[in-house]
């Protein structure tokens, strides 16, 4: 009695008949011209499916060859909406011709060559059954020139963003060999995380101009933003050319100590030994340096405890203004430059050396800082005048908290 009911409802089934799962696929075109000329650019494909299906669009040449347009994208059923529809403008994902290799890139979406090709529209269930329907398409006058990447470079491979004046901006530099509509440079870490980099506005060609452009890289540590985790990442460079060919370029980056540093006088507070002192003595100061960020901080001598003669400074002494090296400084109204004597942020006992002898205060660590200066003579008219501290971000900044600390109005005794 079962197996006559089952016989039953499968002739039943039979006999209503199963919709079609792939069913008014068309091509408004049977001939298009790729070359962004706004002519015979673009066709569109139409189609319904019945039921849920996994959708795919792809091309063969006389010989065979397979060129994708779309690869088993899941599609839900049409139902009562219109037909699914998408755009084709002779662009499929990318491939290499016999006897081709390209070197250094990557081509990922291409145009099709000219010729006449039969296009197949497939559409899988999850059970299998698999329908297609078939046509041709002509493709001529195609811009088959690629926007190729050559000598895509990253300098130095080793990053090191935190303005120490030591390997902080990175240089990415591409030669592109015709003009495009995008081009894009951006690092990929292992969370998938993209960072974006900007074109230096001082890149030889113009955006969209084939030619060589540049991509200068702070990582946003010069506007004070953190920059990416240290680790190694992936550099990309993308183009696209107008008809949506795309090329894409890789290198490596490694950042390593990244960071924003943040250092500040400790309570804006500087003690001064006096607030007058005759020719040939010296006005002593103390003051506490605080490195309030995860970053080290750098800089140089002459060490804490040094006194300058009123005449010197740090120039005099062997210790030029370097980039990205923080120190004190002392800086009175009579002085003839900015800041004349100068001091590391601590001494022996918390700084640290890298392997290259360069000295850093670490992360969140104070440092009492120590000096004077012996007057000499007295330059300039005013007396008294005022001097104060400052802790200078040598070729970077002053920043505001950091200027014309505490100042003391001096009177120098002149016998």
């Amino acid at each position: 009695m079962l197996a006559l009911g089952a016989l039953l409802l499968v002739l039943l089934l039979a006999g209503c008949g199963e919709q079609p799962l792939l069913s008014e696929v068309s091509f408004s075109k049977d001939r298009i011209t790729p070359n962004a000329d706004g002519q015979d650019d673009v066709l569109v494909i139409r189609y319904r499916l019945a039921r849920a299906a996994d959708l795919s669009i792809y091309f063969l040449d006389e010989a065979g060859n397979r060129y994708v347009f779309r690869d088993r994208q899941p599609r839900a059923p049409t139902g009562e909406r219109e037909p699914y529809s998408v755009y084709f403008s002779g662009i499929v994902d990318g491939y290499t011709l016999p006897g081709e290799t390209f070197d250094g890139f990557t081509v990922t979406h291409r145009v099709l060559q000219d010729g006449v090709y039969t296009w197949v529209v497939e559409a899988t269930e999850e059970n299998g059954h698999t329908e297609r329907v078939t046509g041709t398409l002509t493709i001529a006058e195609a811009d088959t020139a690629l926007p190729e990447l050559r000598n895509f470079t990253v300098s130095p491979p080793l990053f090191t963003p935190n303005r120490d004046g030591i390997s902080d901006r990175a240089r990415m530099n591409v030669f592109v060999t015709k003009p495009y509509v995008s081009l894009r440079v951006y690092l990929v870490g292992e969370d998938g995380v993209r960072y974006h980099v900007g074109e230096d506005e001082r890149s030889p060609a113009r955006p969209g101009e084939r030619g060589l452009h540049t991509f200068d890289y702070d990582a946003g540590v010069d506007q004070g933003a953190d920059p990416p985790p240290d680790g190694t990442y992936t550099v990309w460079a993308e183009v696209q050319d107008a008809i949506g060919q795309r090329v894409v370029a890789a290198s490596a980056l490694t950042i390593q100590n990244g960071g924003v540093p943040r250092a500040y006088i400790l309570n804006a507070e500087v003690e001064w030994s006096a607030r007058s002192v005759a020719l040939g003595e010296t006005l002593w100061f103390t003051l506490t340096v605080e490195n309030d960020s995860a970053t080290p901080i750098r800089t140089s001598g002459p060490p804490p405890g040094t006194v300058y003669e009123s005449d010197q400074n740090y120039a005099t002494l062997g210790e030029t203004i370097q980039s990205g090296v923080f120190r004190v400084g002392i800086h009175c109204e009579n002085a003839l430059i900015n800041y004349p004597w100068r001091w590391a942020v601590g001494d022996e006992s918390v700084l640290i050396k890298d392997e290259e002898g360069h000295l850093y205060l670490p992360p969140f660590t104070r440092a009492v800082v120590t000096g004077g200066i012996r007057f000499v003579s007295v330059e300039g008219k005013r007396n008294p005048q005022y001097c104060w501290a400052g802790l200078i971000h040598e070729d970077v900044e002053i920043s505001s908290v950091n200027d014309r600390v505490d100042p003391v109005f001096l009177f120098i005794q002149v016998p």
